[in-house]
């Protein structure tokens, strides 16, 4: 009875595990991983949110392990590392082990190590995206190091014999992301850079853009729209705050669209509007206090100091694109032949495109 029992729930387990989905079954592997580590009293490993077995870093035809923990940092598996440079996998002996012994060989003969032995004997505890054992690895731009210094060994003429074979590993690897950056490497092989744009967005919105609305303060100095009123030929009246509606549209293009990506669409989502379409609060009053408003200010300067040597708006205009393009696809909308001089009929076709 008790092997009836045990098939019959080992055939139920096998038809849920039917019903789930890749990522459920990845999710059910992860927890079981982290109870079982846990019921054994040890520290918790991390979590690793992309990569696979199937999908290593391969630089010509060595292939490492690698995957994106969490919080984004990437990491080469421990074991692969050893492998990937060269390192034998046999003897029982660990990969920081061999690792951390090659480069206490390599000190003692005078080689700068660049404090790789502290780095190698202090992997981080993973447990892969698909779940299973928790597993060892580091962080992945510990490769560039242990190559340099093997590199530098060998130079010296101080690797050995027996080890020429690293150097030779150690400067395929090197080309290998000597061009392309190791972290690249790892985001493209796990898969990571599909998601990569969308989470540093994540957090610039999360740096720049306040939770709630902030205080009211003078914020755009007053020769900012000096500026725009002289390069555009305007006779401009310091004591009145009555300006043309086209100067909101040049602020949001030189301004607020240039100073991070996602921040002008972030604060205009955010910043509620009146029945006619009119935004009840200023834009700069959703920005954070940290982040937000000292990157205005020192984007106001620079662009006040680019309207200052400016002679017209629009050589003001290709020099800001040029200084400080515009995050987006808006460009400057092409001038007639017949362009009229500032303050003419045509300084209307100085906005931008949407």
């Amino acid at each position: 009875m008790d092997e009836m029992r045990k098939e019959a729930s080992a055939k139920g387990g096998k038809v849920r595990a039917q019903r789930l989905t890749k990522e459920q079954r990845s999710e059910s592997a992860r927890i079981a991983a982290m109870t079982r580590w846990a019921g054994e009293g040890k520290a918790q490993p991390v979590l690793a949110k992309y990569g696979a077995p199937d999908r290593p870093l391969r630089i010509g035809d060595i292939e490492i392990p690698c995957y994106v923990l969490g919080d984004g940092t990437r990491v080469l598996a421990q074991r692969g590392l050893q492998g990937g440079i060269g390192l034998s996998l046999g003897g029982g002996k660990s990969g920081a082990r061999r690792i951390a012994e090659l480069m206490t060989s390599l000190a003692e003969k005078g080689v700068d190590i660049r404090g790789l032995t502290a780095r190698v004997n202090s992997p981080i505890r993973f447990i892969p995206p698909h779940g299973g054992n928790p597993a060892d690895g580091y962080e992945a731009t510990i490769l560039p190091d242990i190559c340099a210094v093997i590199i530098d060994a060998a130079n010296q003429g101080k690797l050995g014999a027996q080890r020429r074979h690293l150097a030779e590993r150690a400067a395929v690897l090197q080309h290998g992301f000597a061009t392309v950056g190791i972290l690249a490497l790892v985001d493209e092989a796990t898969g990571y850079q599909d998601y990569r744009q969308r989470d540093a967005l994540a957090e610039i919105l999360r740096k720049f853009v306040a939770k709630e609305l902030q205080p009211w303060i003078p914020t755009f100095p007053v020769e900012f729209y000096r500026q725009i009123y002289r390069l555009n030929g305007w006779e401009f009246n310091e004591q009145s705050n009555a300006r043309p509606g086209v100067i909101g549209h040049w602020t949001n293009n030189i301004v607020y669209r240039r100073l991070a990506p996602g921040v002008w669409e972030e604060l205009n989502r955010q910043t509620p509007r009146s029945e006619r379409g009119n935004l009840r609060h200023k834009l700069f009053q959703r920005l954070t206090d940290d982040i937000g408003h000292p990157k205005l200010r020192e984007h106001l300067a620079a662009v006040v100091m680019l309207m200052k040597y400016s002679p017209d708006w629009r050589v003001f205009m290709e020099r800001i694109d040029k200084e400080f393009p515009q995050w987006g696809s808006n460009y400057l909308l092409p001038y007639p032949d017949d362009y009229a001089p500032p303050g003419g009929d045509n300084s209307t076709l100085l906005l931008t495109s949407a």
